[in-house]
């Protein structure tokens, strides 16, 4: 998987340096479309208070012509700015399937010449009228399924499949040999790319999911050394995916929803050492034939008939028996767009932990992790037609799969043996979420090192580690990271393995700023937003899921208010201002929706499917009260947005907006004394989710904040310190009580492993997040498998809270791209020590606390790290603020000023650097 943290030996250099250079938030991507992308540089230096004070950029054709001033096609001469952090290009225009290489140079906090760094990026077709090629693949109205007489494996929902195509093309160079080649591709459905004998790239489920009647994303490859003088061969394999396979809800009516049977578009590009060029497309010189793949599907599975296999079809000198023409189905690439973000890849193998042989003769495999992908099985002495078949579940019940909660989804691999000694089973076209797998049919005893888990995801690189001195919370730390790249398979899914996996948007945004500590996922989610906004109704409405399918109506609140949460989000976590002004005009058109039809400031009408606190225990939070909450939030959000942008106007009428839904919020549901909710700052309903909206959002008048919270924390200490939130409000609690003063009970919550707790989980195996608090409990057993999901990243949002509120990463609240650091490490509960560290955009911060008893009176260490360019202020709690010193010496240091001193805490302004500080405990 890609990591964009740097190891410990790369942050010891001395001087300022420039690292992990990106270009629109991807290192050295390959086709981009954006006319003007943004060049981006993190920095580092040993030194304290180091900075960039100017930069320059250079572009070039040739890397060896940075070093030529005469042959560069873009100098920006040095720039006095201290940012490195998406910096438009703004050079010549810039020219399709052409290498752009680049290099940055920084001057340091004294105005010196600093560190430089290179890197670089490539065009794809930046005009739609660049397409030659033709869509191409099986004629569907003709095509029919073809069933062996003894096809045992077919359902009524796989006969609905087709088997996959195999697309080929033979084209001769002769003794020219091109210099450079690449291939432009992409598909309706799903596909795989070969070129003599050989995998091209290592995208998987490419082109992935996106609104197709707007955008159908295509992948660039490099192929410059796969082709041969004389005859090349270039192939494509073709799957259902989402074009036309079973996707969403009761997947027995849910298929073809784009189409009837999938299709490929390809485009080689050969570039010749004479300066010519020859293209090679999709068209009806390729020939088509199915093969060993009977059917694949993203939910049913993939069915592969070894029997059938095309040995060398995909190499020079193949035997054309039995290949048809290609039909030329369509010739429309309007639609077309570059991947703007890595796709889906392979990005771990998890080995078997055991293999047990069950009483039916069937063997049953425990991978140790829930995990999302597939099964890579080894099958030794089969004969000829031996059926080996493959299921897959989370969770076993009296030793066997539970497989109830999967709904229709079959999630069943199956393969038909050739009778080789040793065959190697895996499927390309389909994946799972499972941690233990069925395996029947097979011949002889399974070893455990036959059977490995493949993992699947899409490729957004690590950014974040969290550690603390308690296991269990590093345990769910750990199952937040699994659920999240379980469920991030080319959209924001809510789960992978039952008959749904959509982009439901309230889980994205309640998520999100876990997400972000976790990975570098701004590429990915700032791609997804453009469908968000593609899916965007008439009237205004964003939708509950995205890409827009089986779900009709507008979006519920906090559903719908995703479009207004995440851009804005994503603005702040990476300072990407694009996808910010790309999302501002639907935006502003939720408000004006939700504003329209409640002209009285409470939100009760066109609330779609209202679902208020998702999943929430032993509560009901008013519907009314959620969704005021949330119109009110959206429209605050909308009006800094205006502000960001320059809509001096617009911010104006949107903050009168807020300001008066805040009212109506006060005013319909709020007791400011006068008993009609049980009590001054009551919330109506009294339940914790409603306090912690009118908390986090700003609702509650400032002089009934400490009776707020003294309500909350009531609610929660009587009921044994539990909470009863669903996915709205399970990502305020611990932030909001820390923020008030009760970290206590924050760390109580977090420690709870009773139900309904996280911990509660853990303590049953879980290693992922469960959709539901109750999906399994000891008196109860399994939820209704109507809905149970046991990988469902939503209430794994405390994880933002375990990075900024335990160990102390966050940024001012007026801060953009971690320029003003806050950090503020809580010392609390059964921990000894915890630490994080995340890349920002501008580099490396960490924090972390540790207690030292032993030390006497200094028994408190805290550490932490500000990268170049970052300011920080650290709130450091004591027991005694004048016992706090700085490892280099007493206070003040260079770099250290101290601006605050409170009763329980030391609060210092740092510059860029690591810093160590010892001091009196906190009293616990």
């Amino acid at each position: 998987m890609t990591t964009l943290l740097p190891n410990a030996e790369s942050l010891t250099q001395d001087g300022l340096t420039p690292y992990g250079l990106t270009c629109e938030m991807v290192q050295t991507p390959l086709g981009l479309d954006e006319p003007s992308p943004r060049l981006s540089w993190k920095l580092r230096s040993s030194r304290r208070g180091d900075a960039q004070t100017s930069y320059r950029i250079t572009a070039a054709l040739d890397r060896r012509d940075l070093d030529d001033a005469e042959r560069l096609i873009w100098d920006t001469g040095r720039r006095e700015s201290a940012d490195g952090v998406l910096v438009p290009y703004d050079g010549p225009p810039l020219q399709s399937s052409t290498r752009y290489h680049w290099r940055v140079e920084v001057w340091d906090a004294g105005g010196a010449a600093a560190g430089r760094a290179d890197s670089w990026f490539e065009t794809g077709l930046l005009h739609p009228g660049e397409w030659r090629a033709a869509w191409i693949g099986r004629d569907a109205e003709t095509a029919t399924v073809m069933d062996p007489p003894d096809d045992e494996d077919r359902t009524d929902r796989t006969r609905h499949l087709l088997p996959c195509s195999h697309l080929r093309r033979s084209f001769d160079l002769g003794d020219r040999r091109p210099v450079r080649a690449r291939i432009y591709a992409s598909a309706r459905g799903v596909y795989e790319l070969r070129l003599n004998g050989r995998r091209v790239g290592d995208a998987e489920l490419a082109p992935g999911w996106t609104e197709y009647d707007r955008r159908i994303l295509y992948q660039t490859y490099d192929v410059s050394e796969l082709l041969e003088e004389g005859e090349n061969v270039l192939g494509a394999v073709l799957a259902d995916g989402w074009w036309s396979g079973f996707v969403g809800f009761d997947s027995r009516h849910q298929a073809q929803h784009y189409g009837k049977a999938p299709q490929v578009i390809v485009q080689v590009l050969l570039d010749h050492a004479d300066g010519s060029r020859r293209w090679i497309v999709s068209d009806d010189r390729w020939r088509e034939r199915t093969g060993a793949i009977t059917y694949a599907d993203l939910l049913m599975g993939e069915c592969v008939d070894a029997r059938d296999d095309l040995p060398g079809w995909d190499r020079p000198g193949h035997d054309g028996t039995g290949w048809n023409a290609a039909a030329v189905l369509d010739r429309d690439t309007g639609v077309l767009r570059a991947a703007p973000d890595e796709p889906v890849r392979v990005t771990e193998d998890v080995p078997a932990r055991s293999v047990v042989r069950r009483p039916g003769g069937h063997h049953i495999v425990d991978l140790g992790q829930n995990m999302v992908g597939r099964v890579r099985l080894t099958v030794r002495g089969a004969e000829r037609g031996r059926r080996v078949r493959l299921r897959h579940a989370e969770m076993l019940a009296d030793g066997e799969l539970y497989l109830a909660n999967l709904r229709t989804a079959e999630a069943t691999d199956v393969y038909v043996a050739a009778g080789n000694s040793v065959e190697v089973f895996e499927p390309r076209f389909t994946f799972h979420g499972f941690r233990y797998v069925e395996v029947s049919g097979y011949p002889g005893e399974l070893r455990p090192d036959d059977v490995v888990g493949r993992v699947l995801h899409s490729d957004t690189p690590l950014t974040g580690e969290f550690e603390c001195s308690d296991e269990t919370v590093n345990r769910l730390h750990a199952n937040i990271r699994w659920g999240q790249r379980g469920n991030f398979v080319a959209v924001p899914t809510d789960c992978p393995q039952r008959d749904e996996r959509l982009g439901w948007l309230a889980d994205a945004q309640v998520f999100l700023p876990t997400a972000c500590r976790n990975a570098d996922v701004g590429a990915f989610f700032a791609r997804w937003m453009r469908d968000v906004v593609d899916a965007q109704d008439a009237d205004g409405a964003f939708p509950d899921v995205a890409p827009k399918l089986c779900i009709e109506r507008g979006g519920a609140p906090a559903w719908g208010d995703g479009g207004v949460i995440i851009p804005w989000h994503l603005y702040r976590a990476y300072g990407d201002r694009r996808v910010l002004e790309r999302s501002y005009a639907a935006m502003t058109a939720w408000v004006g929706h939700v504003h329209r039809h409640n002209p009285d400031l409470v939100w009760r009408h066109r609330v779609g499917n209202h679902y208020g606190d998702w999943l929430q225990v032993d509560a009901e939070t008013p519907r009314e009260v959620l969704a005021t909450a949330y119109f009110a939030r959206s429209t605050q959000i909308v009006a800094h947005a205006a502000r960001t942008l320059g809509r001096d106007a617009d911010a104006e009428r949107f903050g009168a907006l807020h300001e008066a839904v805040r009212d109506a919020f006060v005013g319909n549901f709020v007791d400011t004394g006068t008993g009609r909710f049980g009590g001054e700052a009551r919330v109506a309903g009294g339940t914790q989710t409603g306090y912690l909206l009118a908390l986090a959002f700003g609702l509650m008048p400032e002089r009934l904040v400490p009776a707020a919270v003294a309500h909350l924390a009531a609610d929660i200490e009587a009921r044994g310190h539990h909470l009863t939130t669903g996915f709205v409000g399970v990502s305020l609690l611990c932030p909001v009580l820390a923020e008030h003063g009760r970290a206590d009970l924050a760390y109580a919550l977090l420690h709870q492993d009773t139900y309904p707790s996280w911990a509660y989980s853990i303590r049953h195996g879980a290693t992922t997040i469960w959709e539901r608090w109750d999906g399994w409990t000891e008196e109860h057993g399994f939820q209704s498998p109507a809905m149970n999901s046991f990988n469902h990243y939503s209430l794994g949002s405390v994880g933002d809270w375990l990075y900024g509120g335990v160990a102390g990463i966050d940024q001012h609240p007026d801060s953009v791209a971690y320029r003003h650091l806050l950090l503020r490490p809580n010392v609390g509960g059964r921990l000894t020590w915890a630490r994080a560290r995340q890349e920002t955009p501008l580099g490396t911060a960490a924090c972390g606390w540790s207690l030292h008893p032993a030390s006497g009176p200094l028994d408190l260490r805290v550490e932490v790290t500000v990268p170049p360019g970052a300011q920080a202020t650290l709130h450091i709690p004591t027991a005694d603020p004048r016992s706090v010193h700085e490892s280099r010496g007493g206070l003040p240091e260079r770099g250290v000023d101290i601006v605050g001193s409170l009763p329980e805490e030391l609060v210092v302004r740092l510059d860029s650097g690591t810093y160590h500080f010892s001091a009196a405990a906190p009293r616990r």
